[in-house]
């Protein structure tokens, strides 16, 4: 009985023994647990200067107390996997940082493309100066004009700042028109302005483009109104605003001798365009029903429709998506803002709410007196120097002039004109001076 009880005893303690052996040295093994800061970075890439940081969060106690509690060998796996699959998360983040950055590089560029002849050297300056002066990106400009305008443009571009020129390129081209009568394309509506037609056509290496007339002025990023390219569905392929909020006094609604889109058709001083989308498309019409590709449509739709055509191209253009009405995305009112949204009452409610982000002065408001709220804005841009500080010498001039615009129909809402060029250069400002730090590695 003695010797019975001893062993007992004894197997008692060695199975003590073992267990505090055990838990030691599995304690000694575990390297003790850190807690990491939930906005701790480290950088996983390197290349080309480009660093993808990668977030680690907090593990939740529970989950901590489990592992401590899992046998050697389950741990020592645990490691394993988890190493496994940071270090798989970290090639993903490093593959995915690698694949936006090549995204983020081939965005760099926007392209504006703008047509002028006669004497608009001037207002198409202003009008680029405008893109320059709120934009992000940089900016591809194509200008179409006259041998005349050519060197002029060459000339006063190259005597910009080195700053801004570094924001932008440029290519100059001759008005040229590829099918029809050049000379009769060239007398449609405005001098030259058909030549947007030929956009899709000539500029074959460009994927997307704005157009924009000449008397177009900018009071925010032109990156805002390139992103709704990417609202476009698969069937879209160009955007531009209605030609008129109320159909009641809209011109083609009332006067049109031809097919329009939409309810009050379309204006097309300001054009985002799909070009390779446009190429690609064959559109339906009222001649033949197989469809015609861009470039073989436009010369017999002229043909067609020459004696029923009051506005020349942007006849054209709607009678084209009158009959392929998927293929276009309509943006608001406050993008293509034009005298015929206030001289006759405030009828652009995106305007009322946000401001203005394209400023169309047609009807040469610009150089008149008719409206001088839009004469008001094209003066303070067109004089603005590009090195002086934009809230003293842009925005609280045009502030202060604007104070003597209130009394006519399109500036008694002075905010309608004001509110995006306040809010852009608040942020461009903000862009400047104020410097967001992540914290350093510990």
């Amino acid at each position: 009985m003695r010797i019975h009880c001893k062993v007992v005893v004894i197997t008692v303690c060695l199975g003590v023994f073992l267990l505090l052996y055990f838990l030691g040295g599995n304690a000694a093994d575990d390297s003790p647990l850190k807690e990491v800061a939930e906005d701790y970075y480290f950088p996983t890439s390197s290349g080309l200067g480009n660093i993808v940081a990668s977030k680690l969060t907090k593990k939740p106690l529970d989950k901590l107390h489990i592992l401590q509690k899992q046998p050697l060998t389950d741990r020592k796996e645990a490691k394993v996997v988890r190493g496994n699959a940071i270090a798989k998360r970290q090639r993903s983040d490093v593959g995915l940082g690698r694949l936006s950055s090549k995204r983020a590089r081939a965005e760099e560029v926007m392209h504006l493309a703008v047509v002028a002849c006669g004497n608009r050297l001037d207002e198409t300056l202003t009008m680029v100066k405008s893109a320059l002066l709120f934009s992000i990106k940089r900016i591809k400009f194509h200008i179409f004009a006259e041998d005349p305008l050519a060197s002029q443009f060459e000339k006063k571009l190259s005597q910009w700042d080195r700053a801004i020129s570094n924001k932008f390129q440029y290519s100059i081209y001759p008005i040229t028109f590829s099918v029809g009568n050049a000379e009769e394309w060239k007398k449609l509506f405005k001098p030259c302005a058909a030549q947007r037609l030929f956009l899709p056509v000539i500029l074959k290496d460009v994927d997307s483009l704005l157009y924009v007339d000449t008397d177009v002025l900018f009071l925010r990023p032109m990156d805002d109104m390139w992103s709704f390219l990417k609202a476009f569905n698969t069937t879209q392929l160009a955007a531009m605003a209605p030609e008129h909020e109320i159909p009641k006094i809209g011109w083609y609604s009332r006067f049109a001798r031809h097919p329009f889109y939409g309810v009050t058709g379309v204006n097309s001083g300001v054009m985002l365009m799909n070009l390779t989308r446009i190429r690609r498309t064959l559109f339906k019409n009222s001649m033949i029903p197989s469809g015609l590709s861009w470039e073989d449509l436009l010369h017999p739709l002229y043909q067609k429709y020459k004696n029923h055509i009051t506005w020349g191209d942007q006849d054209l253009l709607n009678i084209i998506f009158h009959y392929n009405p998927e293929s276009l995305y309509t943006f608001p009112c406050q993008w293509n803002y034009r005298p015929d949204h206030c001289m006759y009452g405030s009828n652009c409610k995106g305007a009322e709410q946000e401001g203005v982000s394209i400023l169309h002065g047609n009807r040469g408001v610009y150089h008149d007196d008719k409206q001088p709220a839009f004469k008001v804005v094209y003066d303070a841009i067109h004089e603005y120097p590009f090195e002086d500080n934009m809230f003293q010498s842009l925005f609280y001039p045009l502030q202060t002039k604007f104070l003597d615009t209130v009394n006519t129909l399109c500036g008694r809402i002075p905010q309608v004109f004001l509110k995006q060029v306040e809010k852009t250069m608040r942020t461009v400002y903000e862009k400047k001076v104020i410097r967001h730090v992540k914290p350093p590695p510990k």
